[in-house]
């Protein structure tokens, strides 16, 4: 099953997320093809980081609450707001590799 999480910065955040980084791009790798697509949320002049963006294929909403309790991003406490949203795929264009 695919889940949208959406998770906003708490403000003045940068600095947190900077730190926990190399963490957390850790901790998604280890996921492998569940984690679909990731990536930072962007002011509009695309200069400051203001969340994250993942698409996760992952069996329930359960192993997605799992899935974030132990990513450093929310051990570190960089998120302000974070939205689980089961997602159906209607179109899909993954990148050609």
């Amino acid at each position: 099953m695919y889940f949208i999480i959406l998770a906003t910065d708490k403000p003045n955040a940068t600095q947190i997320r900077q730190q926990a980084r190399p963490a957390h791009l850790d901790y998604i790798a280890g996921f492998g093809t569940q984690i679909v697509a990731a990536g930072a949320t962007l002011s509009d002049d695309g200069t400051a980081m203001t969340g994250s963006f993942i698409l996760v294929d992952m069996p329930n909403r359960g192993a997605v609450e799992e899935y974030l309790r132990n990513d450093p991003y929310v051990k570190a406490g960089l998120f302000e707001r974070v939205e689980i949203r089961r997602w159906r795929k209607v179109i899909f264009h993954p990148p050609a590799e």
